[in-house]
């Protein structure tokens, strides 16, 4: 039997954590970032949890991670 394929799009946008769930990065930090305030692009910069109704898809386009 082959091996299951992650998701190459997935994998890059999601990092399993040490207890098992998911991280992802934020969006709007990439570019027109002049008239946002220092406080916003530093929020935007922290890494967040998926939502819980999410974790079940993420989880079958990474079955490896």
């Amino acid at each position: 039997m082959p091996k299951m394929k992650s998701n190459s799009g997935a994998a890059k946008r999601f990092k399993r954590t040490a207890s098992g769930g998911f991280k992802r990065g934020q969006s709007h930090l990439r570019h027109i970032l002049t008239k946002k305030s220092s406080k916003r692009k530093r929020q935007l910069g922290e890494k967040l949890d998926i939502h819980a109704n999410d974790e079940a898809m993420v989880r079958r386009l990474l079955p490896y991670s």
